[in-house]
């Protein structure tokens, strides 16, 4: 059965590969091109209707390879009338409301004939069941319709996405479930040879609705079979679907947040925040490739893991992909004119949270559960005793009320995490210390030294600390993690920064953090030989000598002097070498 997977798979990339490529040229000679638009991201004409081709290759990939299923006819059926809702809103246009109230109707017919999300299933409630599924549906059509933003991003995190599925389908043993995202994937991914970054033609509206509906019911599919856990059920369609989600939650609040209509078009989604950070073009789709690759090894973990350990597992993930959206929030992307000033979502958190720090408690609050609830998995092993249950259950309210009080009165919600460095991370350690203890000496008192477990008091102190550093660091961390630093680095102009002290590290956060300076420097020079050869912010140190051999190499022609102990002779040195060196100031007035 497997080999025969992997040949549907095959045929159906060559019959999309074959079918996008008749598809452009017909597009071409008839003038179906996508024109230009200053709301849009591409920047030449470009042919449409590549959603045709996605999907005449899966319809012929199914009738001729995929077992019968009875909720698949409600999938077809429904990304069937999306497809030509879309051809005619590529030809002709149509109003955002009516194709939503298309997407309503579709949704609640595929609901009708069968298509159910399992989530409350405990209740007994089909019809709440029934109301969800069609949100579910609209919603995931829409997410992969917004993220169609960029060259080959929403076709590649489909293909990722059909590959977890198709994963999660074989380790639940649904093998005949795998085949519909085995087909759409190889369909999509004929596509994508001619979609990717420079792309040749885009699929449309019919393309990414078509893809969205079928992405989103064929994960309502998944159901218990061999699984260890329910929860891996429950979050496979959420997991799988991340990314979409993401961008369309973070373009919903800041449209919303700066007065534009959801459904107008704009170059404010999370690939062009990534673009505005200094990616390129690729960089930034394979960025986003990378975290669905990520969500999507959860959906299979959660597969073989206990439920235990998923508890802990996805609330962690849900915290980081949180911070990861509040990092692109707050980044400017909108032309001159076109925002009104701080209006982006995360002035309006900042500056609420400058009040009242809600959110920071919040966080911190899920952050000790975590760290607490991740004490009793490690000590345990991943299974805890149902007595140590009881003891966590009763003394988790004291564990949060003791850390949140020290963590006030340790001033930890004082400060800015763009800025956190080694102090607060000093004093983040001693609040958590101090709260430990006190934690530990009253739970052991309450239990008279019986029952609660020393290590998992020690654990916890340990865990939080990680946690609450990692969050407090994360908007400095982020930017190297992805490689945003070094991206910023390679436009400008080049230049050599003069003095690897505080200084020069204080000039280079500047030069990062500060759009308007358009420069580009390749290092740093320095006349200390104890620092030469080392490296501050991925730049390397080199010797003051060094100066004319880095001048041929990189076509240098100024110097950013950073400390004012170098003597003026040696300035004079560098302008005889043609060099113009500008001294770093800070004048307080």
């Amino acid at each position: 059965m497997d080999k025969q997977l992997a040949v549907a798979f095959g045929c159906t990339l060559v019959l999309g590969w074959g079918l996008t490529w008749s598809v452009r040229a017909l597009a071409r000679r008839f003038n179906l091109i996508a024109v230009p638009r200053p709301d849009r991201w591409h920047t030449k004409p470009t042919a449409l209707l590549g959603g045709v081709a996605i999907y005449a290759a899966f319809i012929i990939g199914y009738l001729l390879f995929a077992p019968p299923l009875p909720q698949v006819s409600a999938i077809l059926l429904g990304g069937t009338w999306l497809f030509v809702l879309g051809v005619i809103d590529d030809l002709v246009g149509l109003k955002p409301y009516t194709k939503l109230s298309v997407q309503v109707v579709v949704a609640a017919v595929a609901v009708y004939l069968g298509l159910r999300l399992p989530w409350l299933w405990w209740t007994g409630s089909e019809a709440l069941d029934a109301f969800i599924t069609i949100f579910w549906l609209v919603a995931i059509t829409n997410a992969v319709n917004l993220i169609d933003n960029m060259d080959g991003l929403a076709g590649g995190l489909t293909v990722i996405a059909c590959a977890v599925l198709v994963a999660s389908f074989l380790l639940g043993g649904q093998t005949a479930e795998a085949y519909l995202p085995a087909l759409l994937a190889g369909a999509v991914l004929g596509f994508l040879f001619f979609n990717f970054h420079p792309a040749s033609i885009f699929m449309g509206d019919c393309g990414s609705m078509f893809l969205g509906f079928v992405l989103g019911g064929t994960a309502v599919l998944s159901h218990y079979g061999r699984t260890r856990n329910v929860i891996s059920v429950l979050l496979t369609p959420v997991l799988v679907a991340l990314i979409p989600i993401l961008d369309t939650t973070l373009v919903t609040i800041t449209r919303r947040l700066s007065g534009r209509p959801i459904s107008q078009g704009g170059r404010d989604h999370a690939s062009h925040r990534l673009v505005a950070l200094g990616m390129s073009e690729r960089r930034a789709v394979l960025t986003l490739y990378a975290l669905g690759a990520v969500s999507g090894l959860l959906v299979v973990l959660l597969r073989l893991l206990r439920s235990e350990v998923a508890l802990w597992l996805i609330p962690a993930f849900a915290i980081a992909i949180l911070l990861i959206g509040f990092y692109l929030g707050q980044i400017r992307i909108y032309e001159e004119g076109a925002q009104p000033t701080d209006q982006t979502v995360i002035t309006k958190l900042v500056g609420f949270a400058h009040k009242r720090r809600v959110l920071e408690i919040l966080l911190d609050v899920a952050l000790v559960t975590l760290a607490y609830y991740g004490a009793y998995l490690l000590r345990w092993e991943g299974t805890i005793p149902d007595q140590q249950w009881a003891i966590f259950v009763r003394t988790l309210p004291l564990v949060i009320g003791v850390h949140i009080l020290f963590f006030s009165v340790f001033g930890i919600y004082g400060g800015l995490w763009h800025f956190t460095g080694v102090g607060d991370l000093i004093q983040i350690a001693k609040s958590v210390a101090v709260g430990s203890s006190v934690n530990a000496m009253v739970i052991l008192a309450l239990y008279q030294f019986r029952g609660p477990s020393r290590a998992v008091l020690i654990l916890t102190g340990l865990v939080l600390l990680l946690l609450v550093s990692a969050s407090r660091l994360s908007f400095r961390l982020l930017p190297r993690l992805l490689g945003v630093e070094s991206s910023k680095l390679n436009g400008g102009k080049p230049v050599l920064i003069y003095g690897a002290g505080n200084s020069g590290d204080l000039l280079i956060r500047e030069i990062l953090n500060n759009d308007e300076y358009d420069y580009a420097p390749v290092g740093f020079i320095e006349d200390d030989a104890r620092k030469i050869g080392h490296f501050i912010h991925g730049l390397r140190i080199f010797d003051s000598r060094e100066v004319p051999k880095l001048v041929q190499k990189y076509d240098v022609r100024e110097v950013l002097v950073s400390s004012s102990k170098i003597p003026e002779a040696r300035l004079d040195e560098l302008r005889r070498m043609g060099l113009s060196p500008k001294r770093l100031r800070i004048q307080i007035e």
